[in-house]
């Protein structure tokens, strides 16, 4: 990448040229190219001259050139416009790699990412920093953008009165973690984007999230609100300071999660049954789901209900669990929350009925569902399932997968209504007029009773009305007026009998009309695409397709799993000095790009990806992928774990710029990585026969404890946890060659079934194998009569051998 600008008096402006179409912010039209007159130079530390496009000399003759005009106007800087059709505004954000920070890098702000230049510019003028922290998906976050953040009176203001910083809670989880937890404690409430004071050493003392632009009768507008900080600042600091100290120590105090040394796990049976309850009492009978609206996803309390059933098999709860979990996941399927003609689920669902979703993509949302939908398979056999699941796939393979092996972290839920469009609305890429769909969908059904087209029935199934199907009251700011979100109002049953046709013809005809509307919206402008790859959410991808692919015996997957693995170890691992990295960032082609100061990876990173890793192996029994788990298990516990009171704290206890020491404490969108970290640490503990291992697992519960007593329905995923422990992980051994036909229909068994509490080994003979040299025990089992063998035990004492499926059937149902 070659960067030219041009820097006036006190560096303000910047102009960047990006070699070989490396997009940063906004892209001149072609057209453009041939005559733009760009600013040349090496380092914007002197004075330039203009030079036309055409002249310019590139690496290679086949460099395709975009041109930016990055953005800022700094506090000092006098007004140059440059040429026609550029940003009037740039600041240091255009210089970044996180899609959010570059969708701010044209705002009339002198904006920082977090860092030692922004800090040290708060103490040496002494200015207090207003810290925003968002996400490029976050759609109230692009309306405080447009609002505020361009507005350039507002920007001079914050400018003139604040050192001001642009975090990406997504890259820097950390830093919001600390700050939303004193929003919650100073405000009552939280959420995205969030506005934070802090003093230059960077300790908080007022704290919001979104404000309008404008005084109200009720509420001050941020212009007021900014401007009544800085006076605060100047007349009443040891005030803000005191009471900022004062909230930090309660925080510190309150969210401390330690237990006593020899303190062991509270009792699963009371635990258990108690977070049943809980979530059984919030339950939404007739919709399914746990709440009334907005409604999400929650793939931690639907694995926590399927985990119950498996030991309650033959109880009223065990059924009632099971109910739940399954209408929750079909009402789903079936609801506007599951995009139907491009497959996924958009992130939550803004009704009880989840019919009209907010309309972003979350990749940890596909990866945590994908799961569920298959485990749903697993145990009633229907492949409404997992179809589903599959569907989930084939939307991250197409539209979140980089050619490098990564994943993407989202698309956005706004977008362009038309190519003409000026300005966005929420849901435009994903709605329907009924007009479009009936010039669509226009041939007729001759086999129908009545003069009937295939759009009448697509129409009918899909709950398509001519005024819109979005009620105003889910359409606050009229943006869906007239449009339909697609929603299953009937079965293919009543759909075939209201039409005269079989199930087979309705399957035939919505599939034709899913295909063509899919081929219309891709003609359509897209939604923001984050980009940012994340060693977390990759972790919970690898997941997601080593299981479904293991389920489901597709092999496809199980390799997208792999090569996603490999990606992580390429580009997010640095081997020599055994570290995680955070994030990077789509370059060109199957190029990864990082940022000059790549960001370590934090708790969840390490987490994610074991857990990744241990799902894969038993996908695809390759035990090196059990070797690199082992490895970041140690980074995990050097890095992040608690010698005094257990459990792991979220980043690294040593960071200076982090002043709370936190402990994620529930299960939300993503689980808790120290939910996942203590299933990771029973599960590696019979992999790798390490007793060591296994305690700190039971360490991690038992920090818990008060939570998991009182409030379990937080910690969902850390119950299935302590079940473990109490009913003792069941190690499954098959011994055979991995690729002869007896071993793989032994693997087909295993994965046909649902044991929530058990590890996967495959033993092959080969003494030089990592398992071998981990686990001696091994080298005892071996196939019995030329057979290959199973074999099901605890704690390695083991069933009698069985060398058939319906014998090793048997045995997992015991």
């Amino acid at each position: 990448m070659e960067v030219i600008r041009r820097v006036s008096n006190i560096q303000a402006w910047t102009w960047t040229l990006f070699i070989n179409r490396r997009v940063v912010t906004s892209r001149l039209p072609c057209s453009f190219l041939s005559s733009a007159p760009v600013w040349l130079g090496r380092d914007g530390s002197f004075p330039l001259q203009w030079k036309p496009a055409s002249q310019l000399k590139t690496p290679k003759c086949t460099a395709r050139l975009n041109f930016f005009k990055s953005a800022v106007t700094m506090a000092t800087g006098g007004e140059d416009k440059g040429p026609p059709g550029f940003p009037q505004h740039t600041n240091r954000l255009s210089m970044e790699k996180s899609p959010y920070l570059l969708q701010h890098a044209h705002n009339p702000v002198d904006w920082f990412p977090w860092g030692q230049e922004a800090f040290e510019k708060a103490k040496r003028e002494d200015k207090p920093i207003f810290l925003s922290v968002g996400y490029s998906t976050c759609h109230w976050c692009h309306v405080m953008e447009r609002e505020s953040f361009e507005d350039a009176q507002i920007g001079k203001v914050l400018s003139d009165n604040f050192v001001c910083i642009k975090v990406d809670r997504e890259e820097r989880p950390d830093v919001d973690k600390v700050y939303m937890t004193f929003v919650q404690q100073f405000s009552g409430g939280g959420g995205w984007p969030m506005s934070v004071w802090l003093t230059p050493d960077l300790r908080p003392f007022i704290g919001g999230t979104y404000f309008p632009p404008k005084d109200s009768l009720y509420r001050p507008g941020f212009k007021t609100v900014l401007l009544r900080i800085a006076e605060q600042w100047k007349n009443n600091r040891d005030v803000l300071v005191t009471k900022s100290e004062r909230i930090l120590e309660a925080l510190r105090r309150g969210t401390a999660i330690t237990a006593k040394a020899g303190q062991m796990p509270p009792s699963c049976p009371d635990v258990m049954e108690k977070c049943f309850q809980q979530l059984a009492s919030s339950y939404d009978e007739e919709y399914g789901g746990f709440s009334k609206f907005p409604k999400f996803p929650t793939p931690v309390n639907l694995n926590f209900f399927f985990s119950y059933w498996a030991h309650h098999k033959t109880s009223p709860q065990g059924a009632l669990a099971l109910q739940m979990a399954l209408h929750t996941l079909k009402m789903m399927a079936l609801g506007g929350i599951h995009d139907h003609v491009a497959q996924g689920f958009h992130r939550y669902s803004t009704d009880s009925t989840w019919h009209v979703p907010h309309f972003e993509k979350m990749l940890y949302d596909q990866a945590q569902l994908a799961v569920a939908y298959v485990t749903a398979f697993q145990i009633s056999g229907d492949e409404f399932f997992a179809d589903v699941a599959r569907n989930i796939l084939c939307y991250v393979s197409r539209d979140l997968s980089d050619k490098s092996g990564g994943f993407y972290s989202a698309e956005d839920a706004d977008s362009y209504p038309t190519v003409d469009s000026t300005e966005k609305k929420e849901g435009a890429f994903c709605v329907w007029t009924q007009k479009e769909i009936k010039r669509l969908l226009t041939e007729p059904l001759s086999e129908a009773p009545e003069a009937t087209t295939i759009g009448d029935v697509f129409i009918n199934h899909y709950g398509v009305k001519e005024e819109g199907n979005v009620a105003p009251e889910q359409d606050p700011h009229g943006e869906l007026k007239g449009q339909n979100v697609l929603i299953v109002r009937c079965s293919l049953e009543l759909t075939a009998a209201r039409f005269g046709l079989s199930v087979e013809r309705v399957k035939e005809i919505l599939k034709l009309g899913r295909e063509r509307l899919a081929k219309v919206r891709e003609q359509r402008p897209r939604p923001h695409l984050d980009s940012k790859m994340l060693s977390s959410w990759n972790g919970l991808m690898i997941s997601g397709f080593s299981r479904v692919g293991a389920v489901l015996g597709e092999k496809a997957f199980v390799e997208r799993a792999e090569q996603s693995a490999q990606f992580l170890k390429d580009h997010l691992w640095n081997p020599v000095d055994r570290r995680i990295l955070r994030s990077c960032y789509k370059g060109e082609g199957t190029e990864v790009e990082q940022t000059a100061s790549p960001i370590l990876g934090f708790l969840d990173d390490y987490a994610f990806v074991i857990a990744g890793l241990l799902d894969l192996y038993e996908a695809c029994l390759n035990p090196s992928w059990l070797e690199w788990a082992e490895v970041l298990q140690e980074c995990q516990d050097a890095l992040f774990w608690d010698k005094k009171g257990y459990g792991y704290f979220s980043s690294d206890p040593s960071d200076p710029e982090v002043l709370l020491e936190l402990k994620d404490d529930q299960d939300g969108a993503e689980p808790n990585p120290n939910s996942v970290s203590a299933s990771n640490l029973l599960r590696l503990s019979h992999y790798l026969g390490s007793t060591e291992w296994e305690e700190r697992s039971q360490q991690i519960l038992a920090a818990f404890s008060d939570r998991l007593m009182k409030v379990p329905i937080a910690l969902p995923e850390m119950v299935r946890v302590l079940m473990a422990h109490h009913h003792t992980l069941r190690q499954v051994v098959i011994c055979g060659c991995p690729d002869s036909e007896d071993t793989m229909r032994l693997l087909t068994c295993v994965n046909e079934h649902f044991v929530p509490h058990k590890v996967l080994l495959m033993a092959d003979g080969n003494a030089d194998n990592f398992l071998y040299q981990r686990l001696p025990v091994l080298s005892t089992m071996a196939p019995q009569g030329g057979k290959a063998t199973a074999y099901v035990c605890k704690n390695f004492t083991c069933s009698l051998p069985a060398t058939t499926a319906k014998e090793l059937h048997r045995l997992l149902l015991e």
